[in-house]
């Protein structure tokens, strides 16, 4: 087969490919595209992999490559025969074709030379597995030797080798195994997804960096990321890499505007967020808003289960989660304000919209204030459509409401009119806590209504209330 009608001449990937072939046919050197750029070609996906095999010395390709375009930043890496060279906004890798042995309790492989074949074959995925030849004689074939081509069109994710052994040796398999099933939205042949439950616990091997990568690439998928968590949980991985969600399946609650299972609520408000955003730091939040219900599952007669605090507990959960996965702080910060405040537009459609009320929402949630509404709304998954029906009208009296009291008084970004130095002067006060105080406490007086918020409305209460604010400092 000819992929030449995969690549036209004015793709950005063509051209690259033109050029690397120039200098292979210059040089006499044997090369082919291979791995995932062959994949996305073939499914019309868009690419940013190019993945070049060298039957030969990849460096001293590489190098010759950047000699003749005038690249010469190149980096290498002689243990593995690799080398990578930026060019526009690509980079492009060449490897030497090779073969891989791995120890038991490592995922780095014994490198040696090889063919063609036996660089295919290391490979994880048949849909991994194929190649595209460079060279002049036969420009643009495909190489399929595990027919990866027919999975393709069978949207099944194989290993070419037996799939106990691919997994033992690279345990990171299993889960990229379960990642490209989401973001392809294929299934995984049966006899893979058996093997990655039977060698799971060789998942513990993998450094923490290269687990959280994965489930990043998850869940930023454009099919549902609930496919590849319900994966995740089928085949035993997620016990191990996730138990903070792991253990939220069989909490029961109650089914108001829930689904009943707090797992499978869970996957739901992921997917209802995927639909509407993009953002991966909302998907996340998502993902981790009820950590908190396992430890605060108590039945109440009459009313049945309640999770009081879970919105505090689940907070602290997913500082500790987050320092684990070695998510960067922005994120962290961001997933803990989220699961702290999900419940406060909930509150406030049940308790009645008030100025004081929406004033300290819209402070709580800053800049975020946009990402907490679409969050809660994604947490409406109950299967009664008169309670979706009457939630979702309660939310948007809340949104109405927030857009009248934003429109009036501008509290996105609210901080009292009246400064710290001015605080100072009118109190005798040197920098420290004692200004925080008194600026905390106009703020707050000014959100219950009690204040305007005006310059002059909050000097005029401070100094009159003087005697009060210097009692409150002590």
């Amino acid at each position: 087969m000819n992929l030449k009608d995969k690549f036209p001449t004015n793709d950005p990937i063509t051209q690259i490919l033109h050029k690397i072939a120039n200098v292979a046919h210059k040089f006499e050197t044997e090369i082919y595209l291979v791995g995932g750029a062959v994949r996305d070609k073939i499914m019309e996906r868009e690419s940013t992999d190019i993945d070049i095999c060298v039957i030969g010395n990849a460096i001293e390709f590489a190098e010759k490559f950047g000699d003749t375009v005038g690249k010469d930043k190149i980096v290498v890496y002689p243990k593995f025969g690799t080398a990578m060279v930026p060019f526009y906004n690509f980079v492009v890798e060449f490897a030497t074709a090779r073969s891989e042995q791995y120890e038991e309790n490592s995922r780095k492989p014994i490198v040696t030379k090889g063919t063609l074949k036996d660089d295919l074959l290391r490979r994880d995925f048949t849909i991994n597995a194929m190649a595209m030849s460079l060279n002049q004689d036969d420009m643009f074939d495909l190489i399929d030797e595990f027919e990866g081509l027919e999975d393709i069109d069978e949207y099944t994710i194989r290993t070419p080798l037996d799939p106990i052994e691919t997994f033992s040796e690279d345990p990171l398999r299993m889960l990229r195994a379960i990642r490209f099933a989401t973001q392809l939205n294929f299934r995984i042949e049966p006899e893979t997804f058996d093997a990655i439950s039977e060698v799971k616990d060789r998942m513990k091997i993998i450094s923490q960096e290269r687990i959280t990568e994965e489930l990043r690439k998850m869940m930023n998928s454009k099919f549902p990321p609930s496919q590849g968590f319900a994966l995740l949980k089928q085949c035993g991985l997620l016990e191990i890499i996730l138990p903070e969600i792991d253990c939220l399946e069989g909490i029961d609650q109650s089914k108001n505007y829930h689904h009943k299972d707090v797992f499978w609520h869970t996957l739901e408000v992921v997917d209802n967020v995927a639909k509407v955003s993009d953002k991966f730091e909302l998907r996340f939040a998502a993902l981790v808003h009820d950590l908190g219900k396992p430890d605060t599952k108590q039945f109440i007669e009459g009313k049945g289960w309640s999770f009081h605090g879970h919105e505090v507990i689940g907070m602290h959960k997913v500082h500790r989660l987050c320092s684990r996965m070695k998510l960067p702080n922005k994120l962290r910060d961001y997933a803990k304000k989220m699961t702290r405040l999900h419940l406060r537009p909930i509150a406030l459609s049940e308790e009645g919209v008030s100025d004081s009320a929406v004033r300290r929402l819209m402070v709580q949630a800053g800049e975020e204030l946009e990402d907490l509404m679409i969050l809660c709304r994604a947490d409406i998954t109950s299967k009664n459509p008169a309670k979706v029906k009457q939630y979702t009208s309660n939310f948007d009296r809340v949104e109405d409401y927030i857009e009248q009291v934003e429109e009036k008084d501008k509290l996105r970004a609210f901080q009292s009119p009246v400064r710290g130095d001015e605080i100072m002067k009118e109190f005798n006060l040197t920098p420290g806590r004692e200004i925080g105080i008194i600026k905390k406490a106009l703020e707050e007086l000014i959100l219950d209504c009690v204040i305007a918020n005006e310059y002059e409305a909050v000097r005029e209460y401070m100094l009159e209330h003087k005697a009060d604010f210097e009692k409150m400092i002590g």
